[in-house]
């Protein structure tokens, strides 16, 4: 275990089952000792992180095989959901936040156990993994030549793939398990036709806690808001 400074807050870094892992603690913990885990990225686009630390969260990271989402993944994760609750007193539930295909991680993760989450912060999800991978460009065949190899699946069986986080909303659903999502209208990378906008439909049409912004013109990049408080607030309402 080493300790060290992040962005002003002490961070901890540690291994789990032979993973790297990461602990942000706020100066101040609120008196649940709520806590963000972030799914993918680490370190990527941190200023809702760095808010919601002076807001007394904490803040944890595991590391993962890939960015694909392997269930060995999502299983890890609830085991080191349930080591932080045990050795460091953090809440029972957490927020996951799932920005790109940290979405996949969050989605699956609430879905595969419900019990862990109290609700999602999802920024340009991954939510179909073949609106992303498959196409003519070469980003795409780049990311369909890194998701085969990574996974072990073709593009055939991609196509038939049935675990995708769209195939897994009536369980959020029936989870209660609220969302807020925040998406560029021209996302270039993960269209949000076929990933957020289909989220914020299944969810309206059947009575799910959604809440949707989306910032006109914005590609992938960047995350977040520039003022991040409708999320924050979100969060906050949300936090058990």
């Amino acid at each position: 275990m080493t300790a060290s400074v992040w962005n002003g807050f002490r961070r901890i870094d540690f291994r789990f089952e032979e993973r790297e892992a990461i602990l942000i603690l706020p100066d101040c913990p609120n008196k649940e000792k709520n806590w963000l885990f972030k799914t993918e990225y680490f370190g990527a686009f941190p200023a809702f992180e760095i808010e919601m630390l002076r807001r007394g969260w904490h803040v944890a990271f595991i590391k993962n095989r890939n960015r694909w989402c392997l269930t060995e993944d999502l299983d890890l994760k609830a085991r080191f959901a349930d080591h932080l609750h045990r050795e460091y007193g953090l809440y029972q539930k957490c927020v996951p936040v799932g920005m790109s295909c940290g979405g996949l991680f969050a989605c699956k993760l609430a879905a595969r156990y419900p019990s862990l989450v109290s609700a999602m912060y999802l920024d340009a999800p991954v939510l179909h993994i073949p609106s992303v991978v498959i196409g003519d460009g070469d980003l795409q065949r780049s990311l369909l030549d890194e998701f085969t190899r990574a996974t072990g699946m073709s593009k055939d069986e991609l196509l038939q793939y049935k675990e995708n986080p769209l195939d897994q909303m009536d369980v959020l659903v029936d989870n209660k398990i609220p969302v807020m999502l925040i998406y560029g209208d021209a996302d270039e990378v993960v269209p949000f036709s076929e990933n957020g906008a289909k989220l914020i439909k299944y969810y309206s049409e059947r009575g799910g806690d959604v809440t949707a912004i989306g910032k006109e013109g914005c590609l992938h990049h960047p995350h977040g808001l520039e003022d991040n408080t409708p999320i924050i607030e979100f969060v906050q309402s949300h936090k058990v």
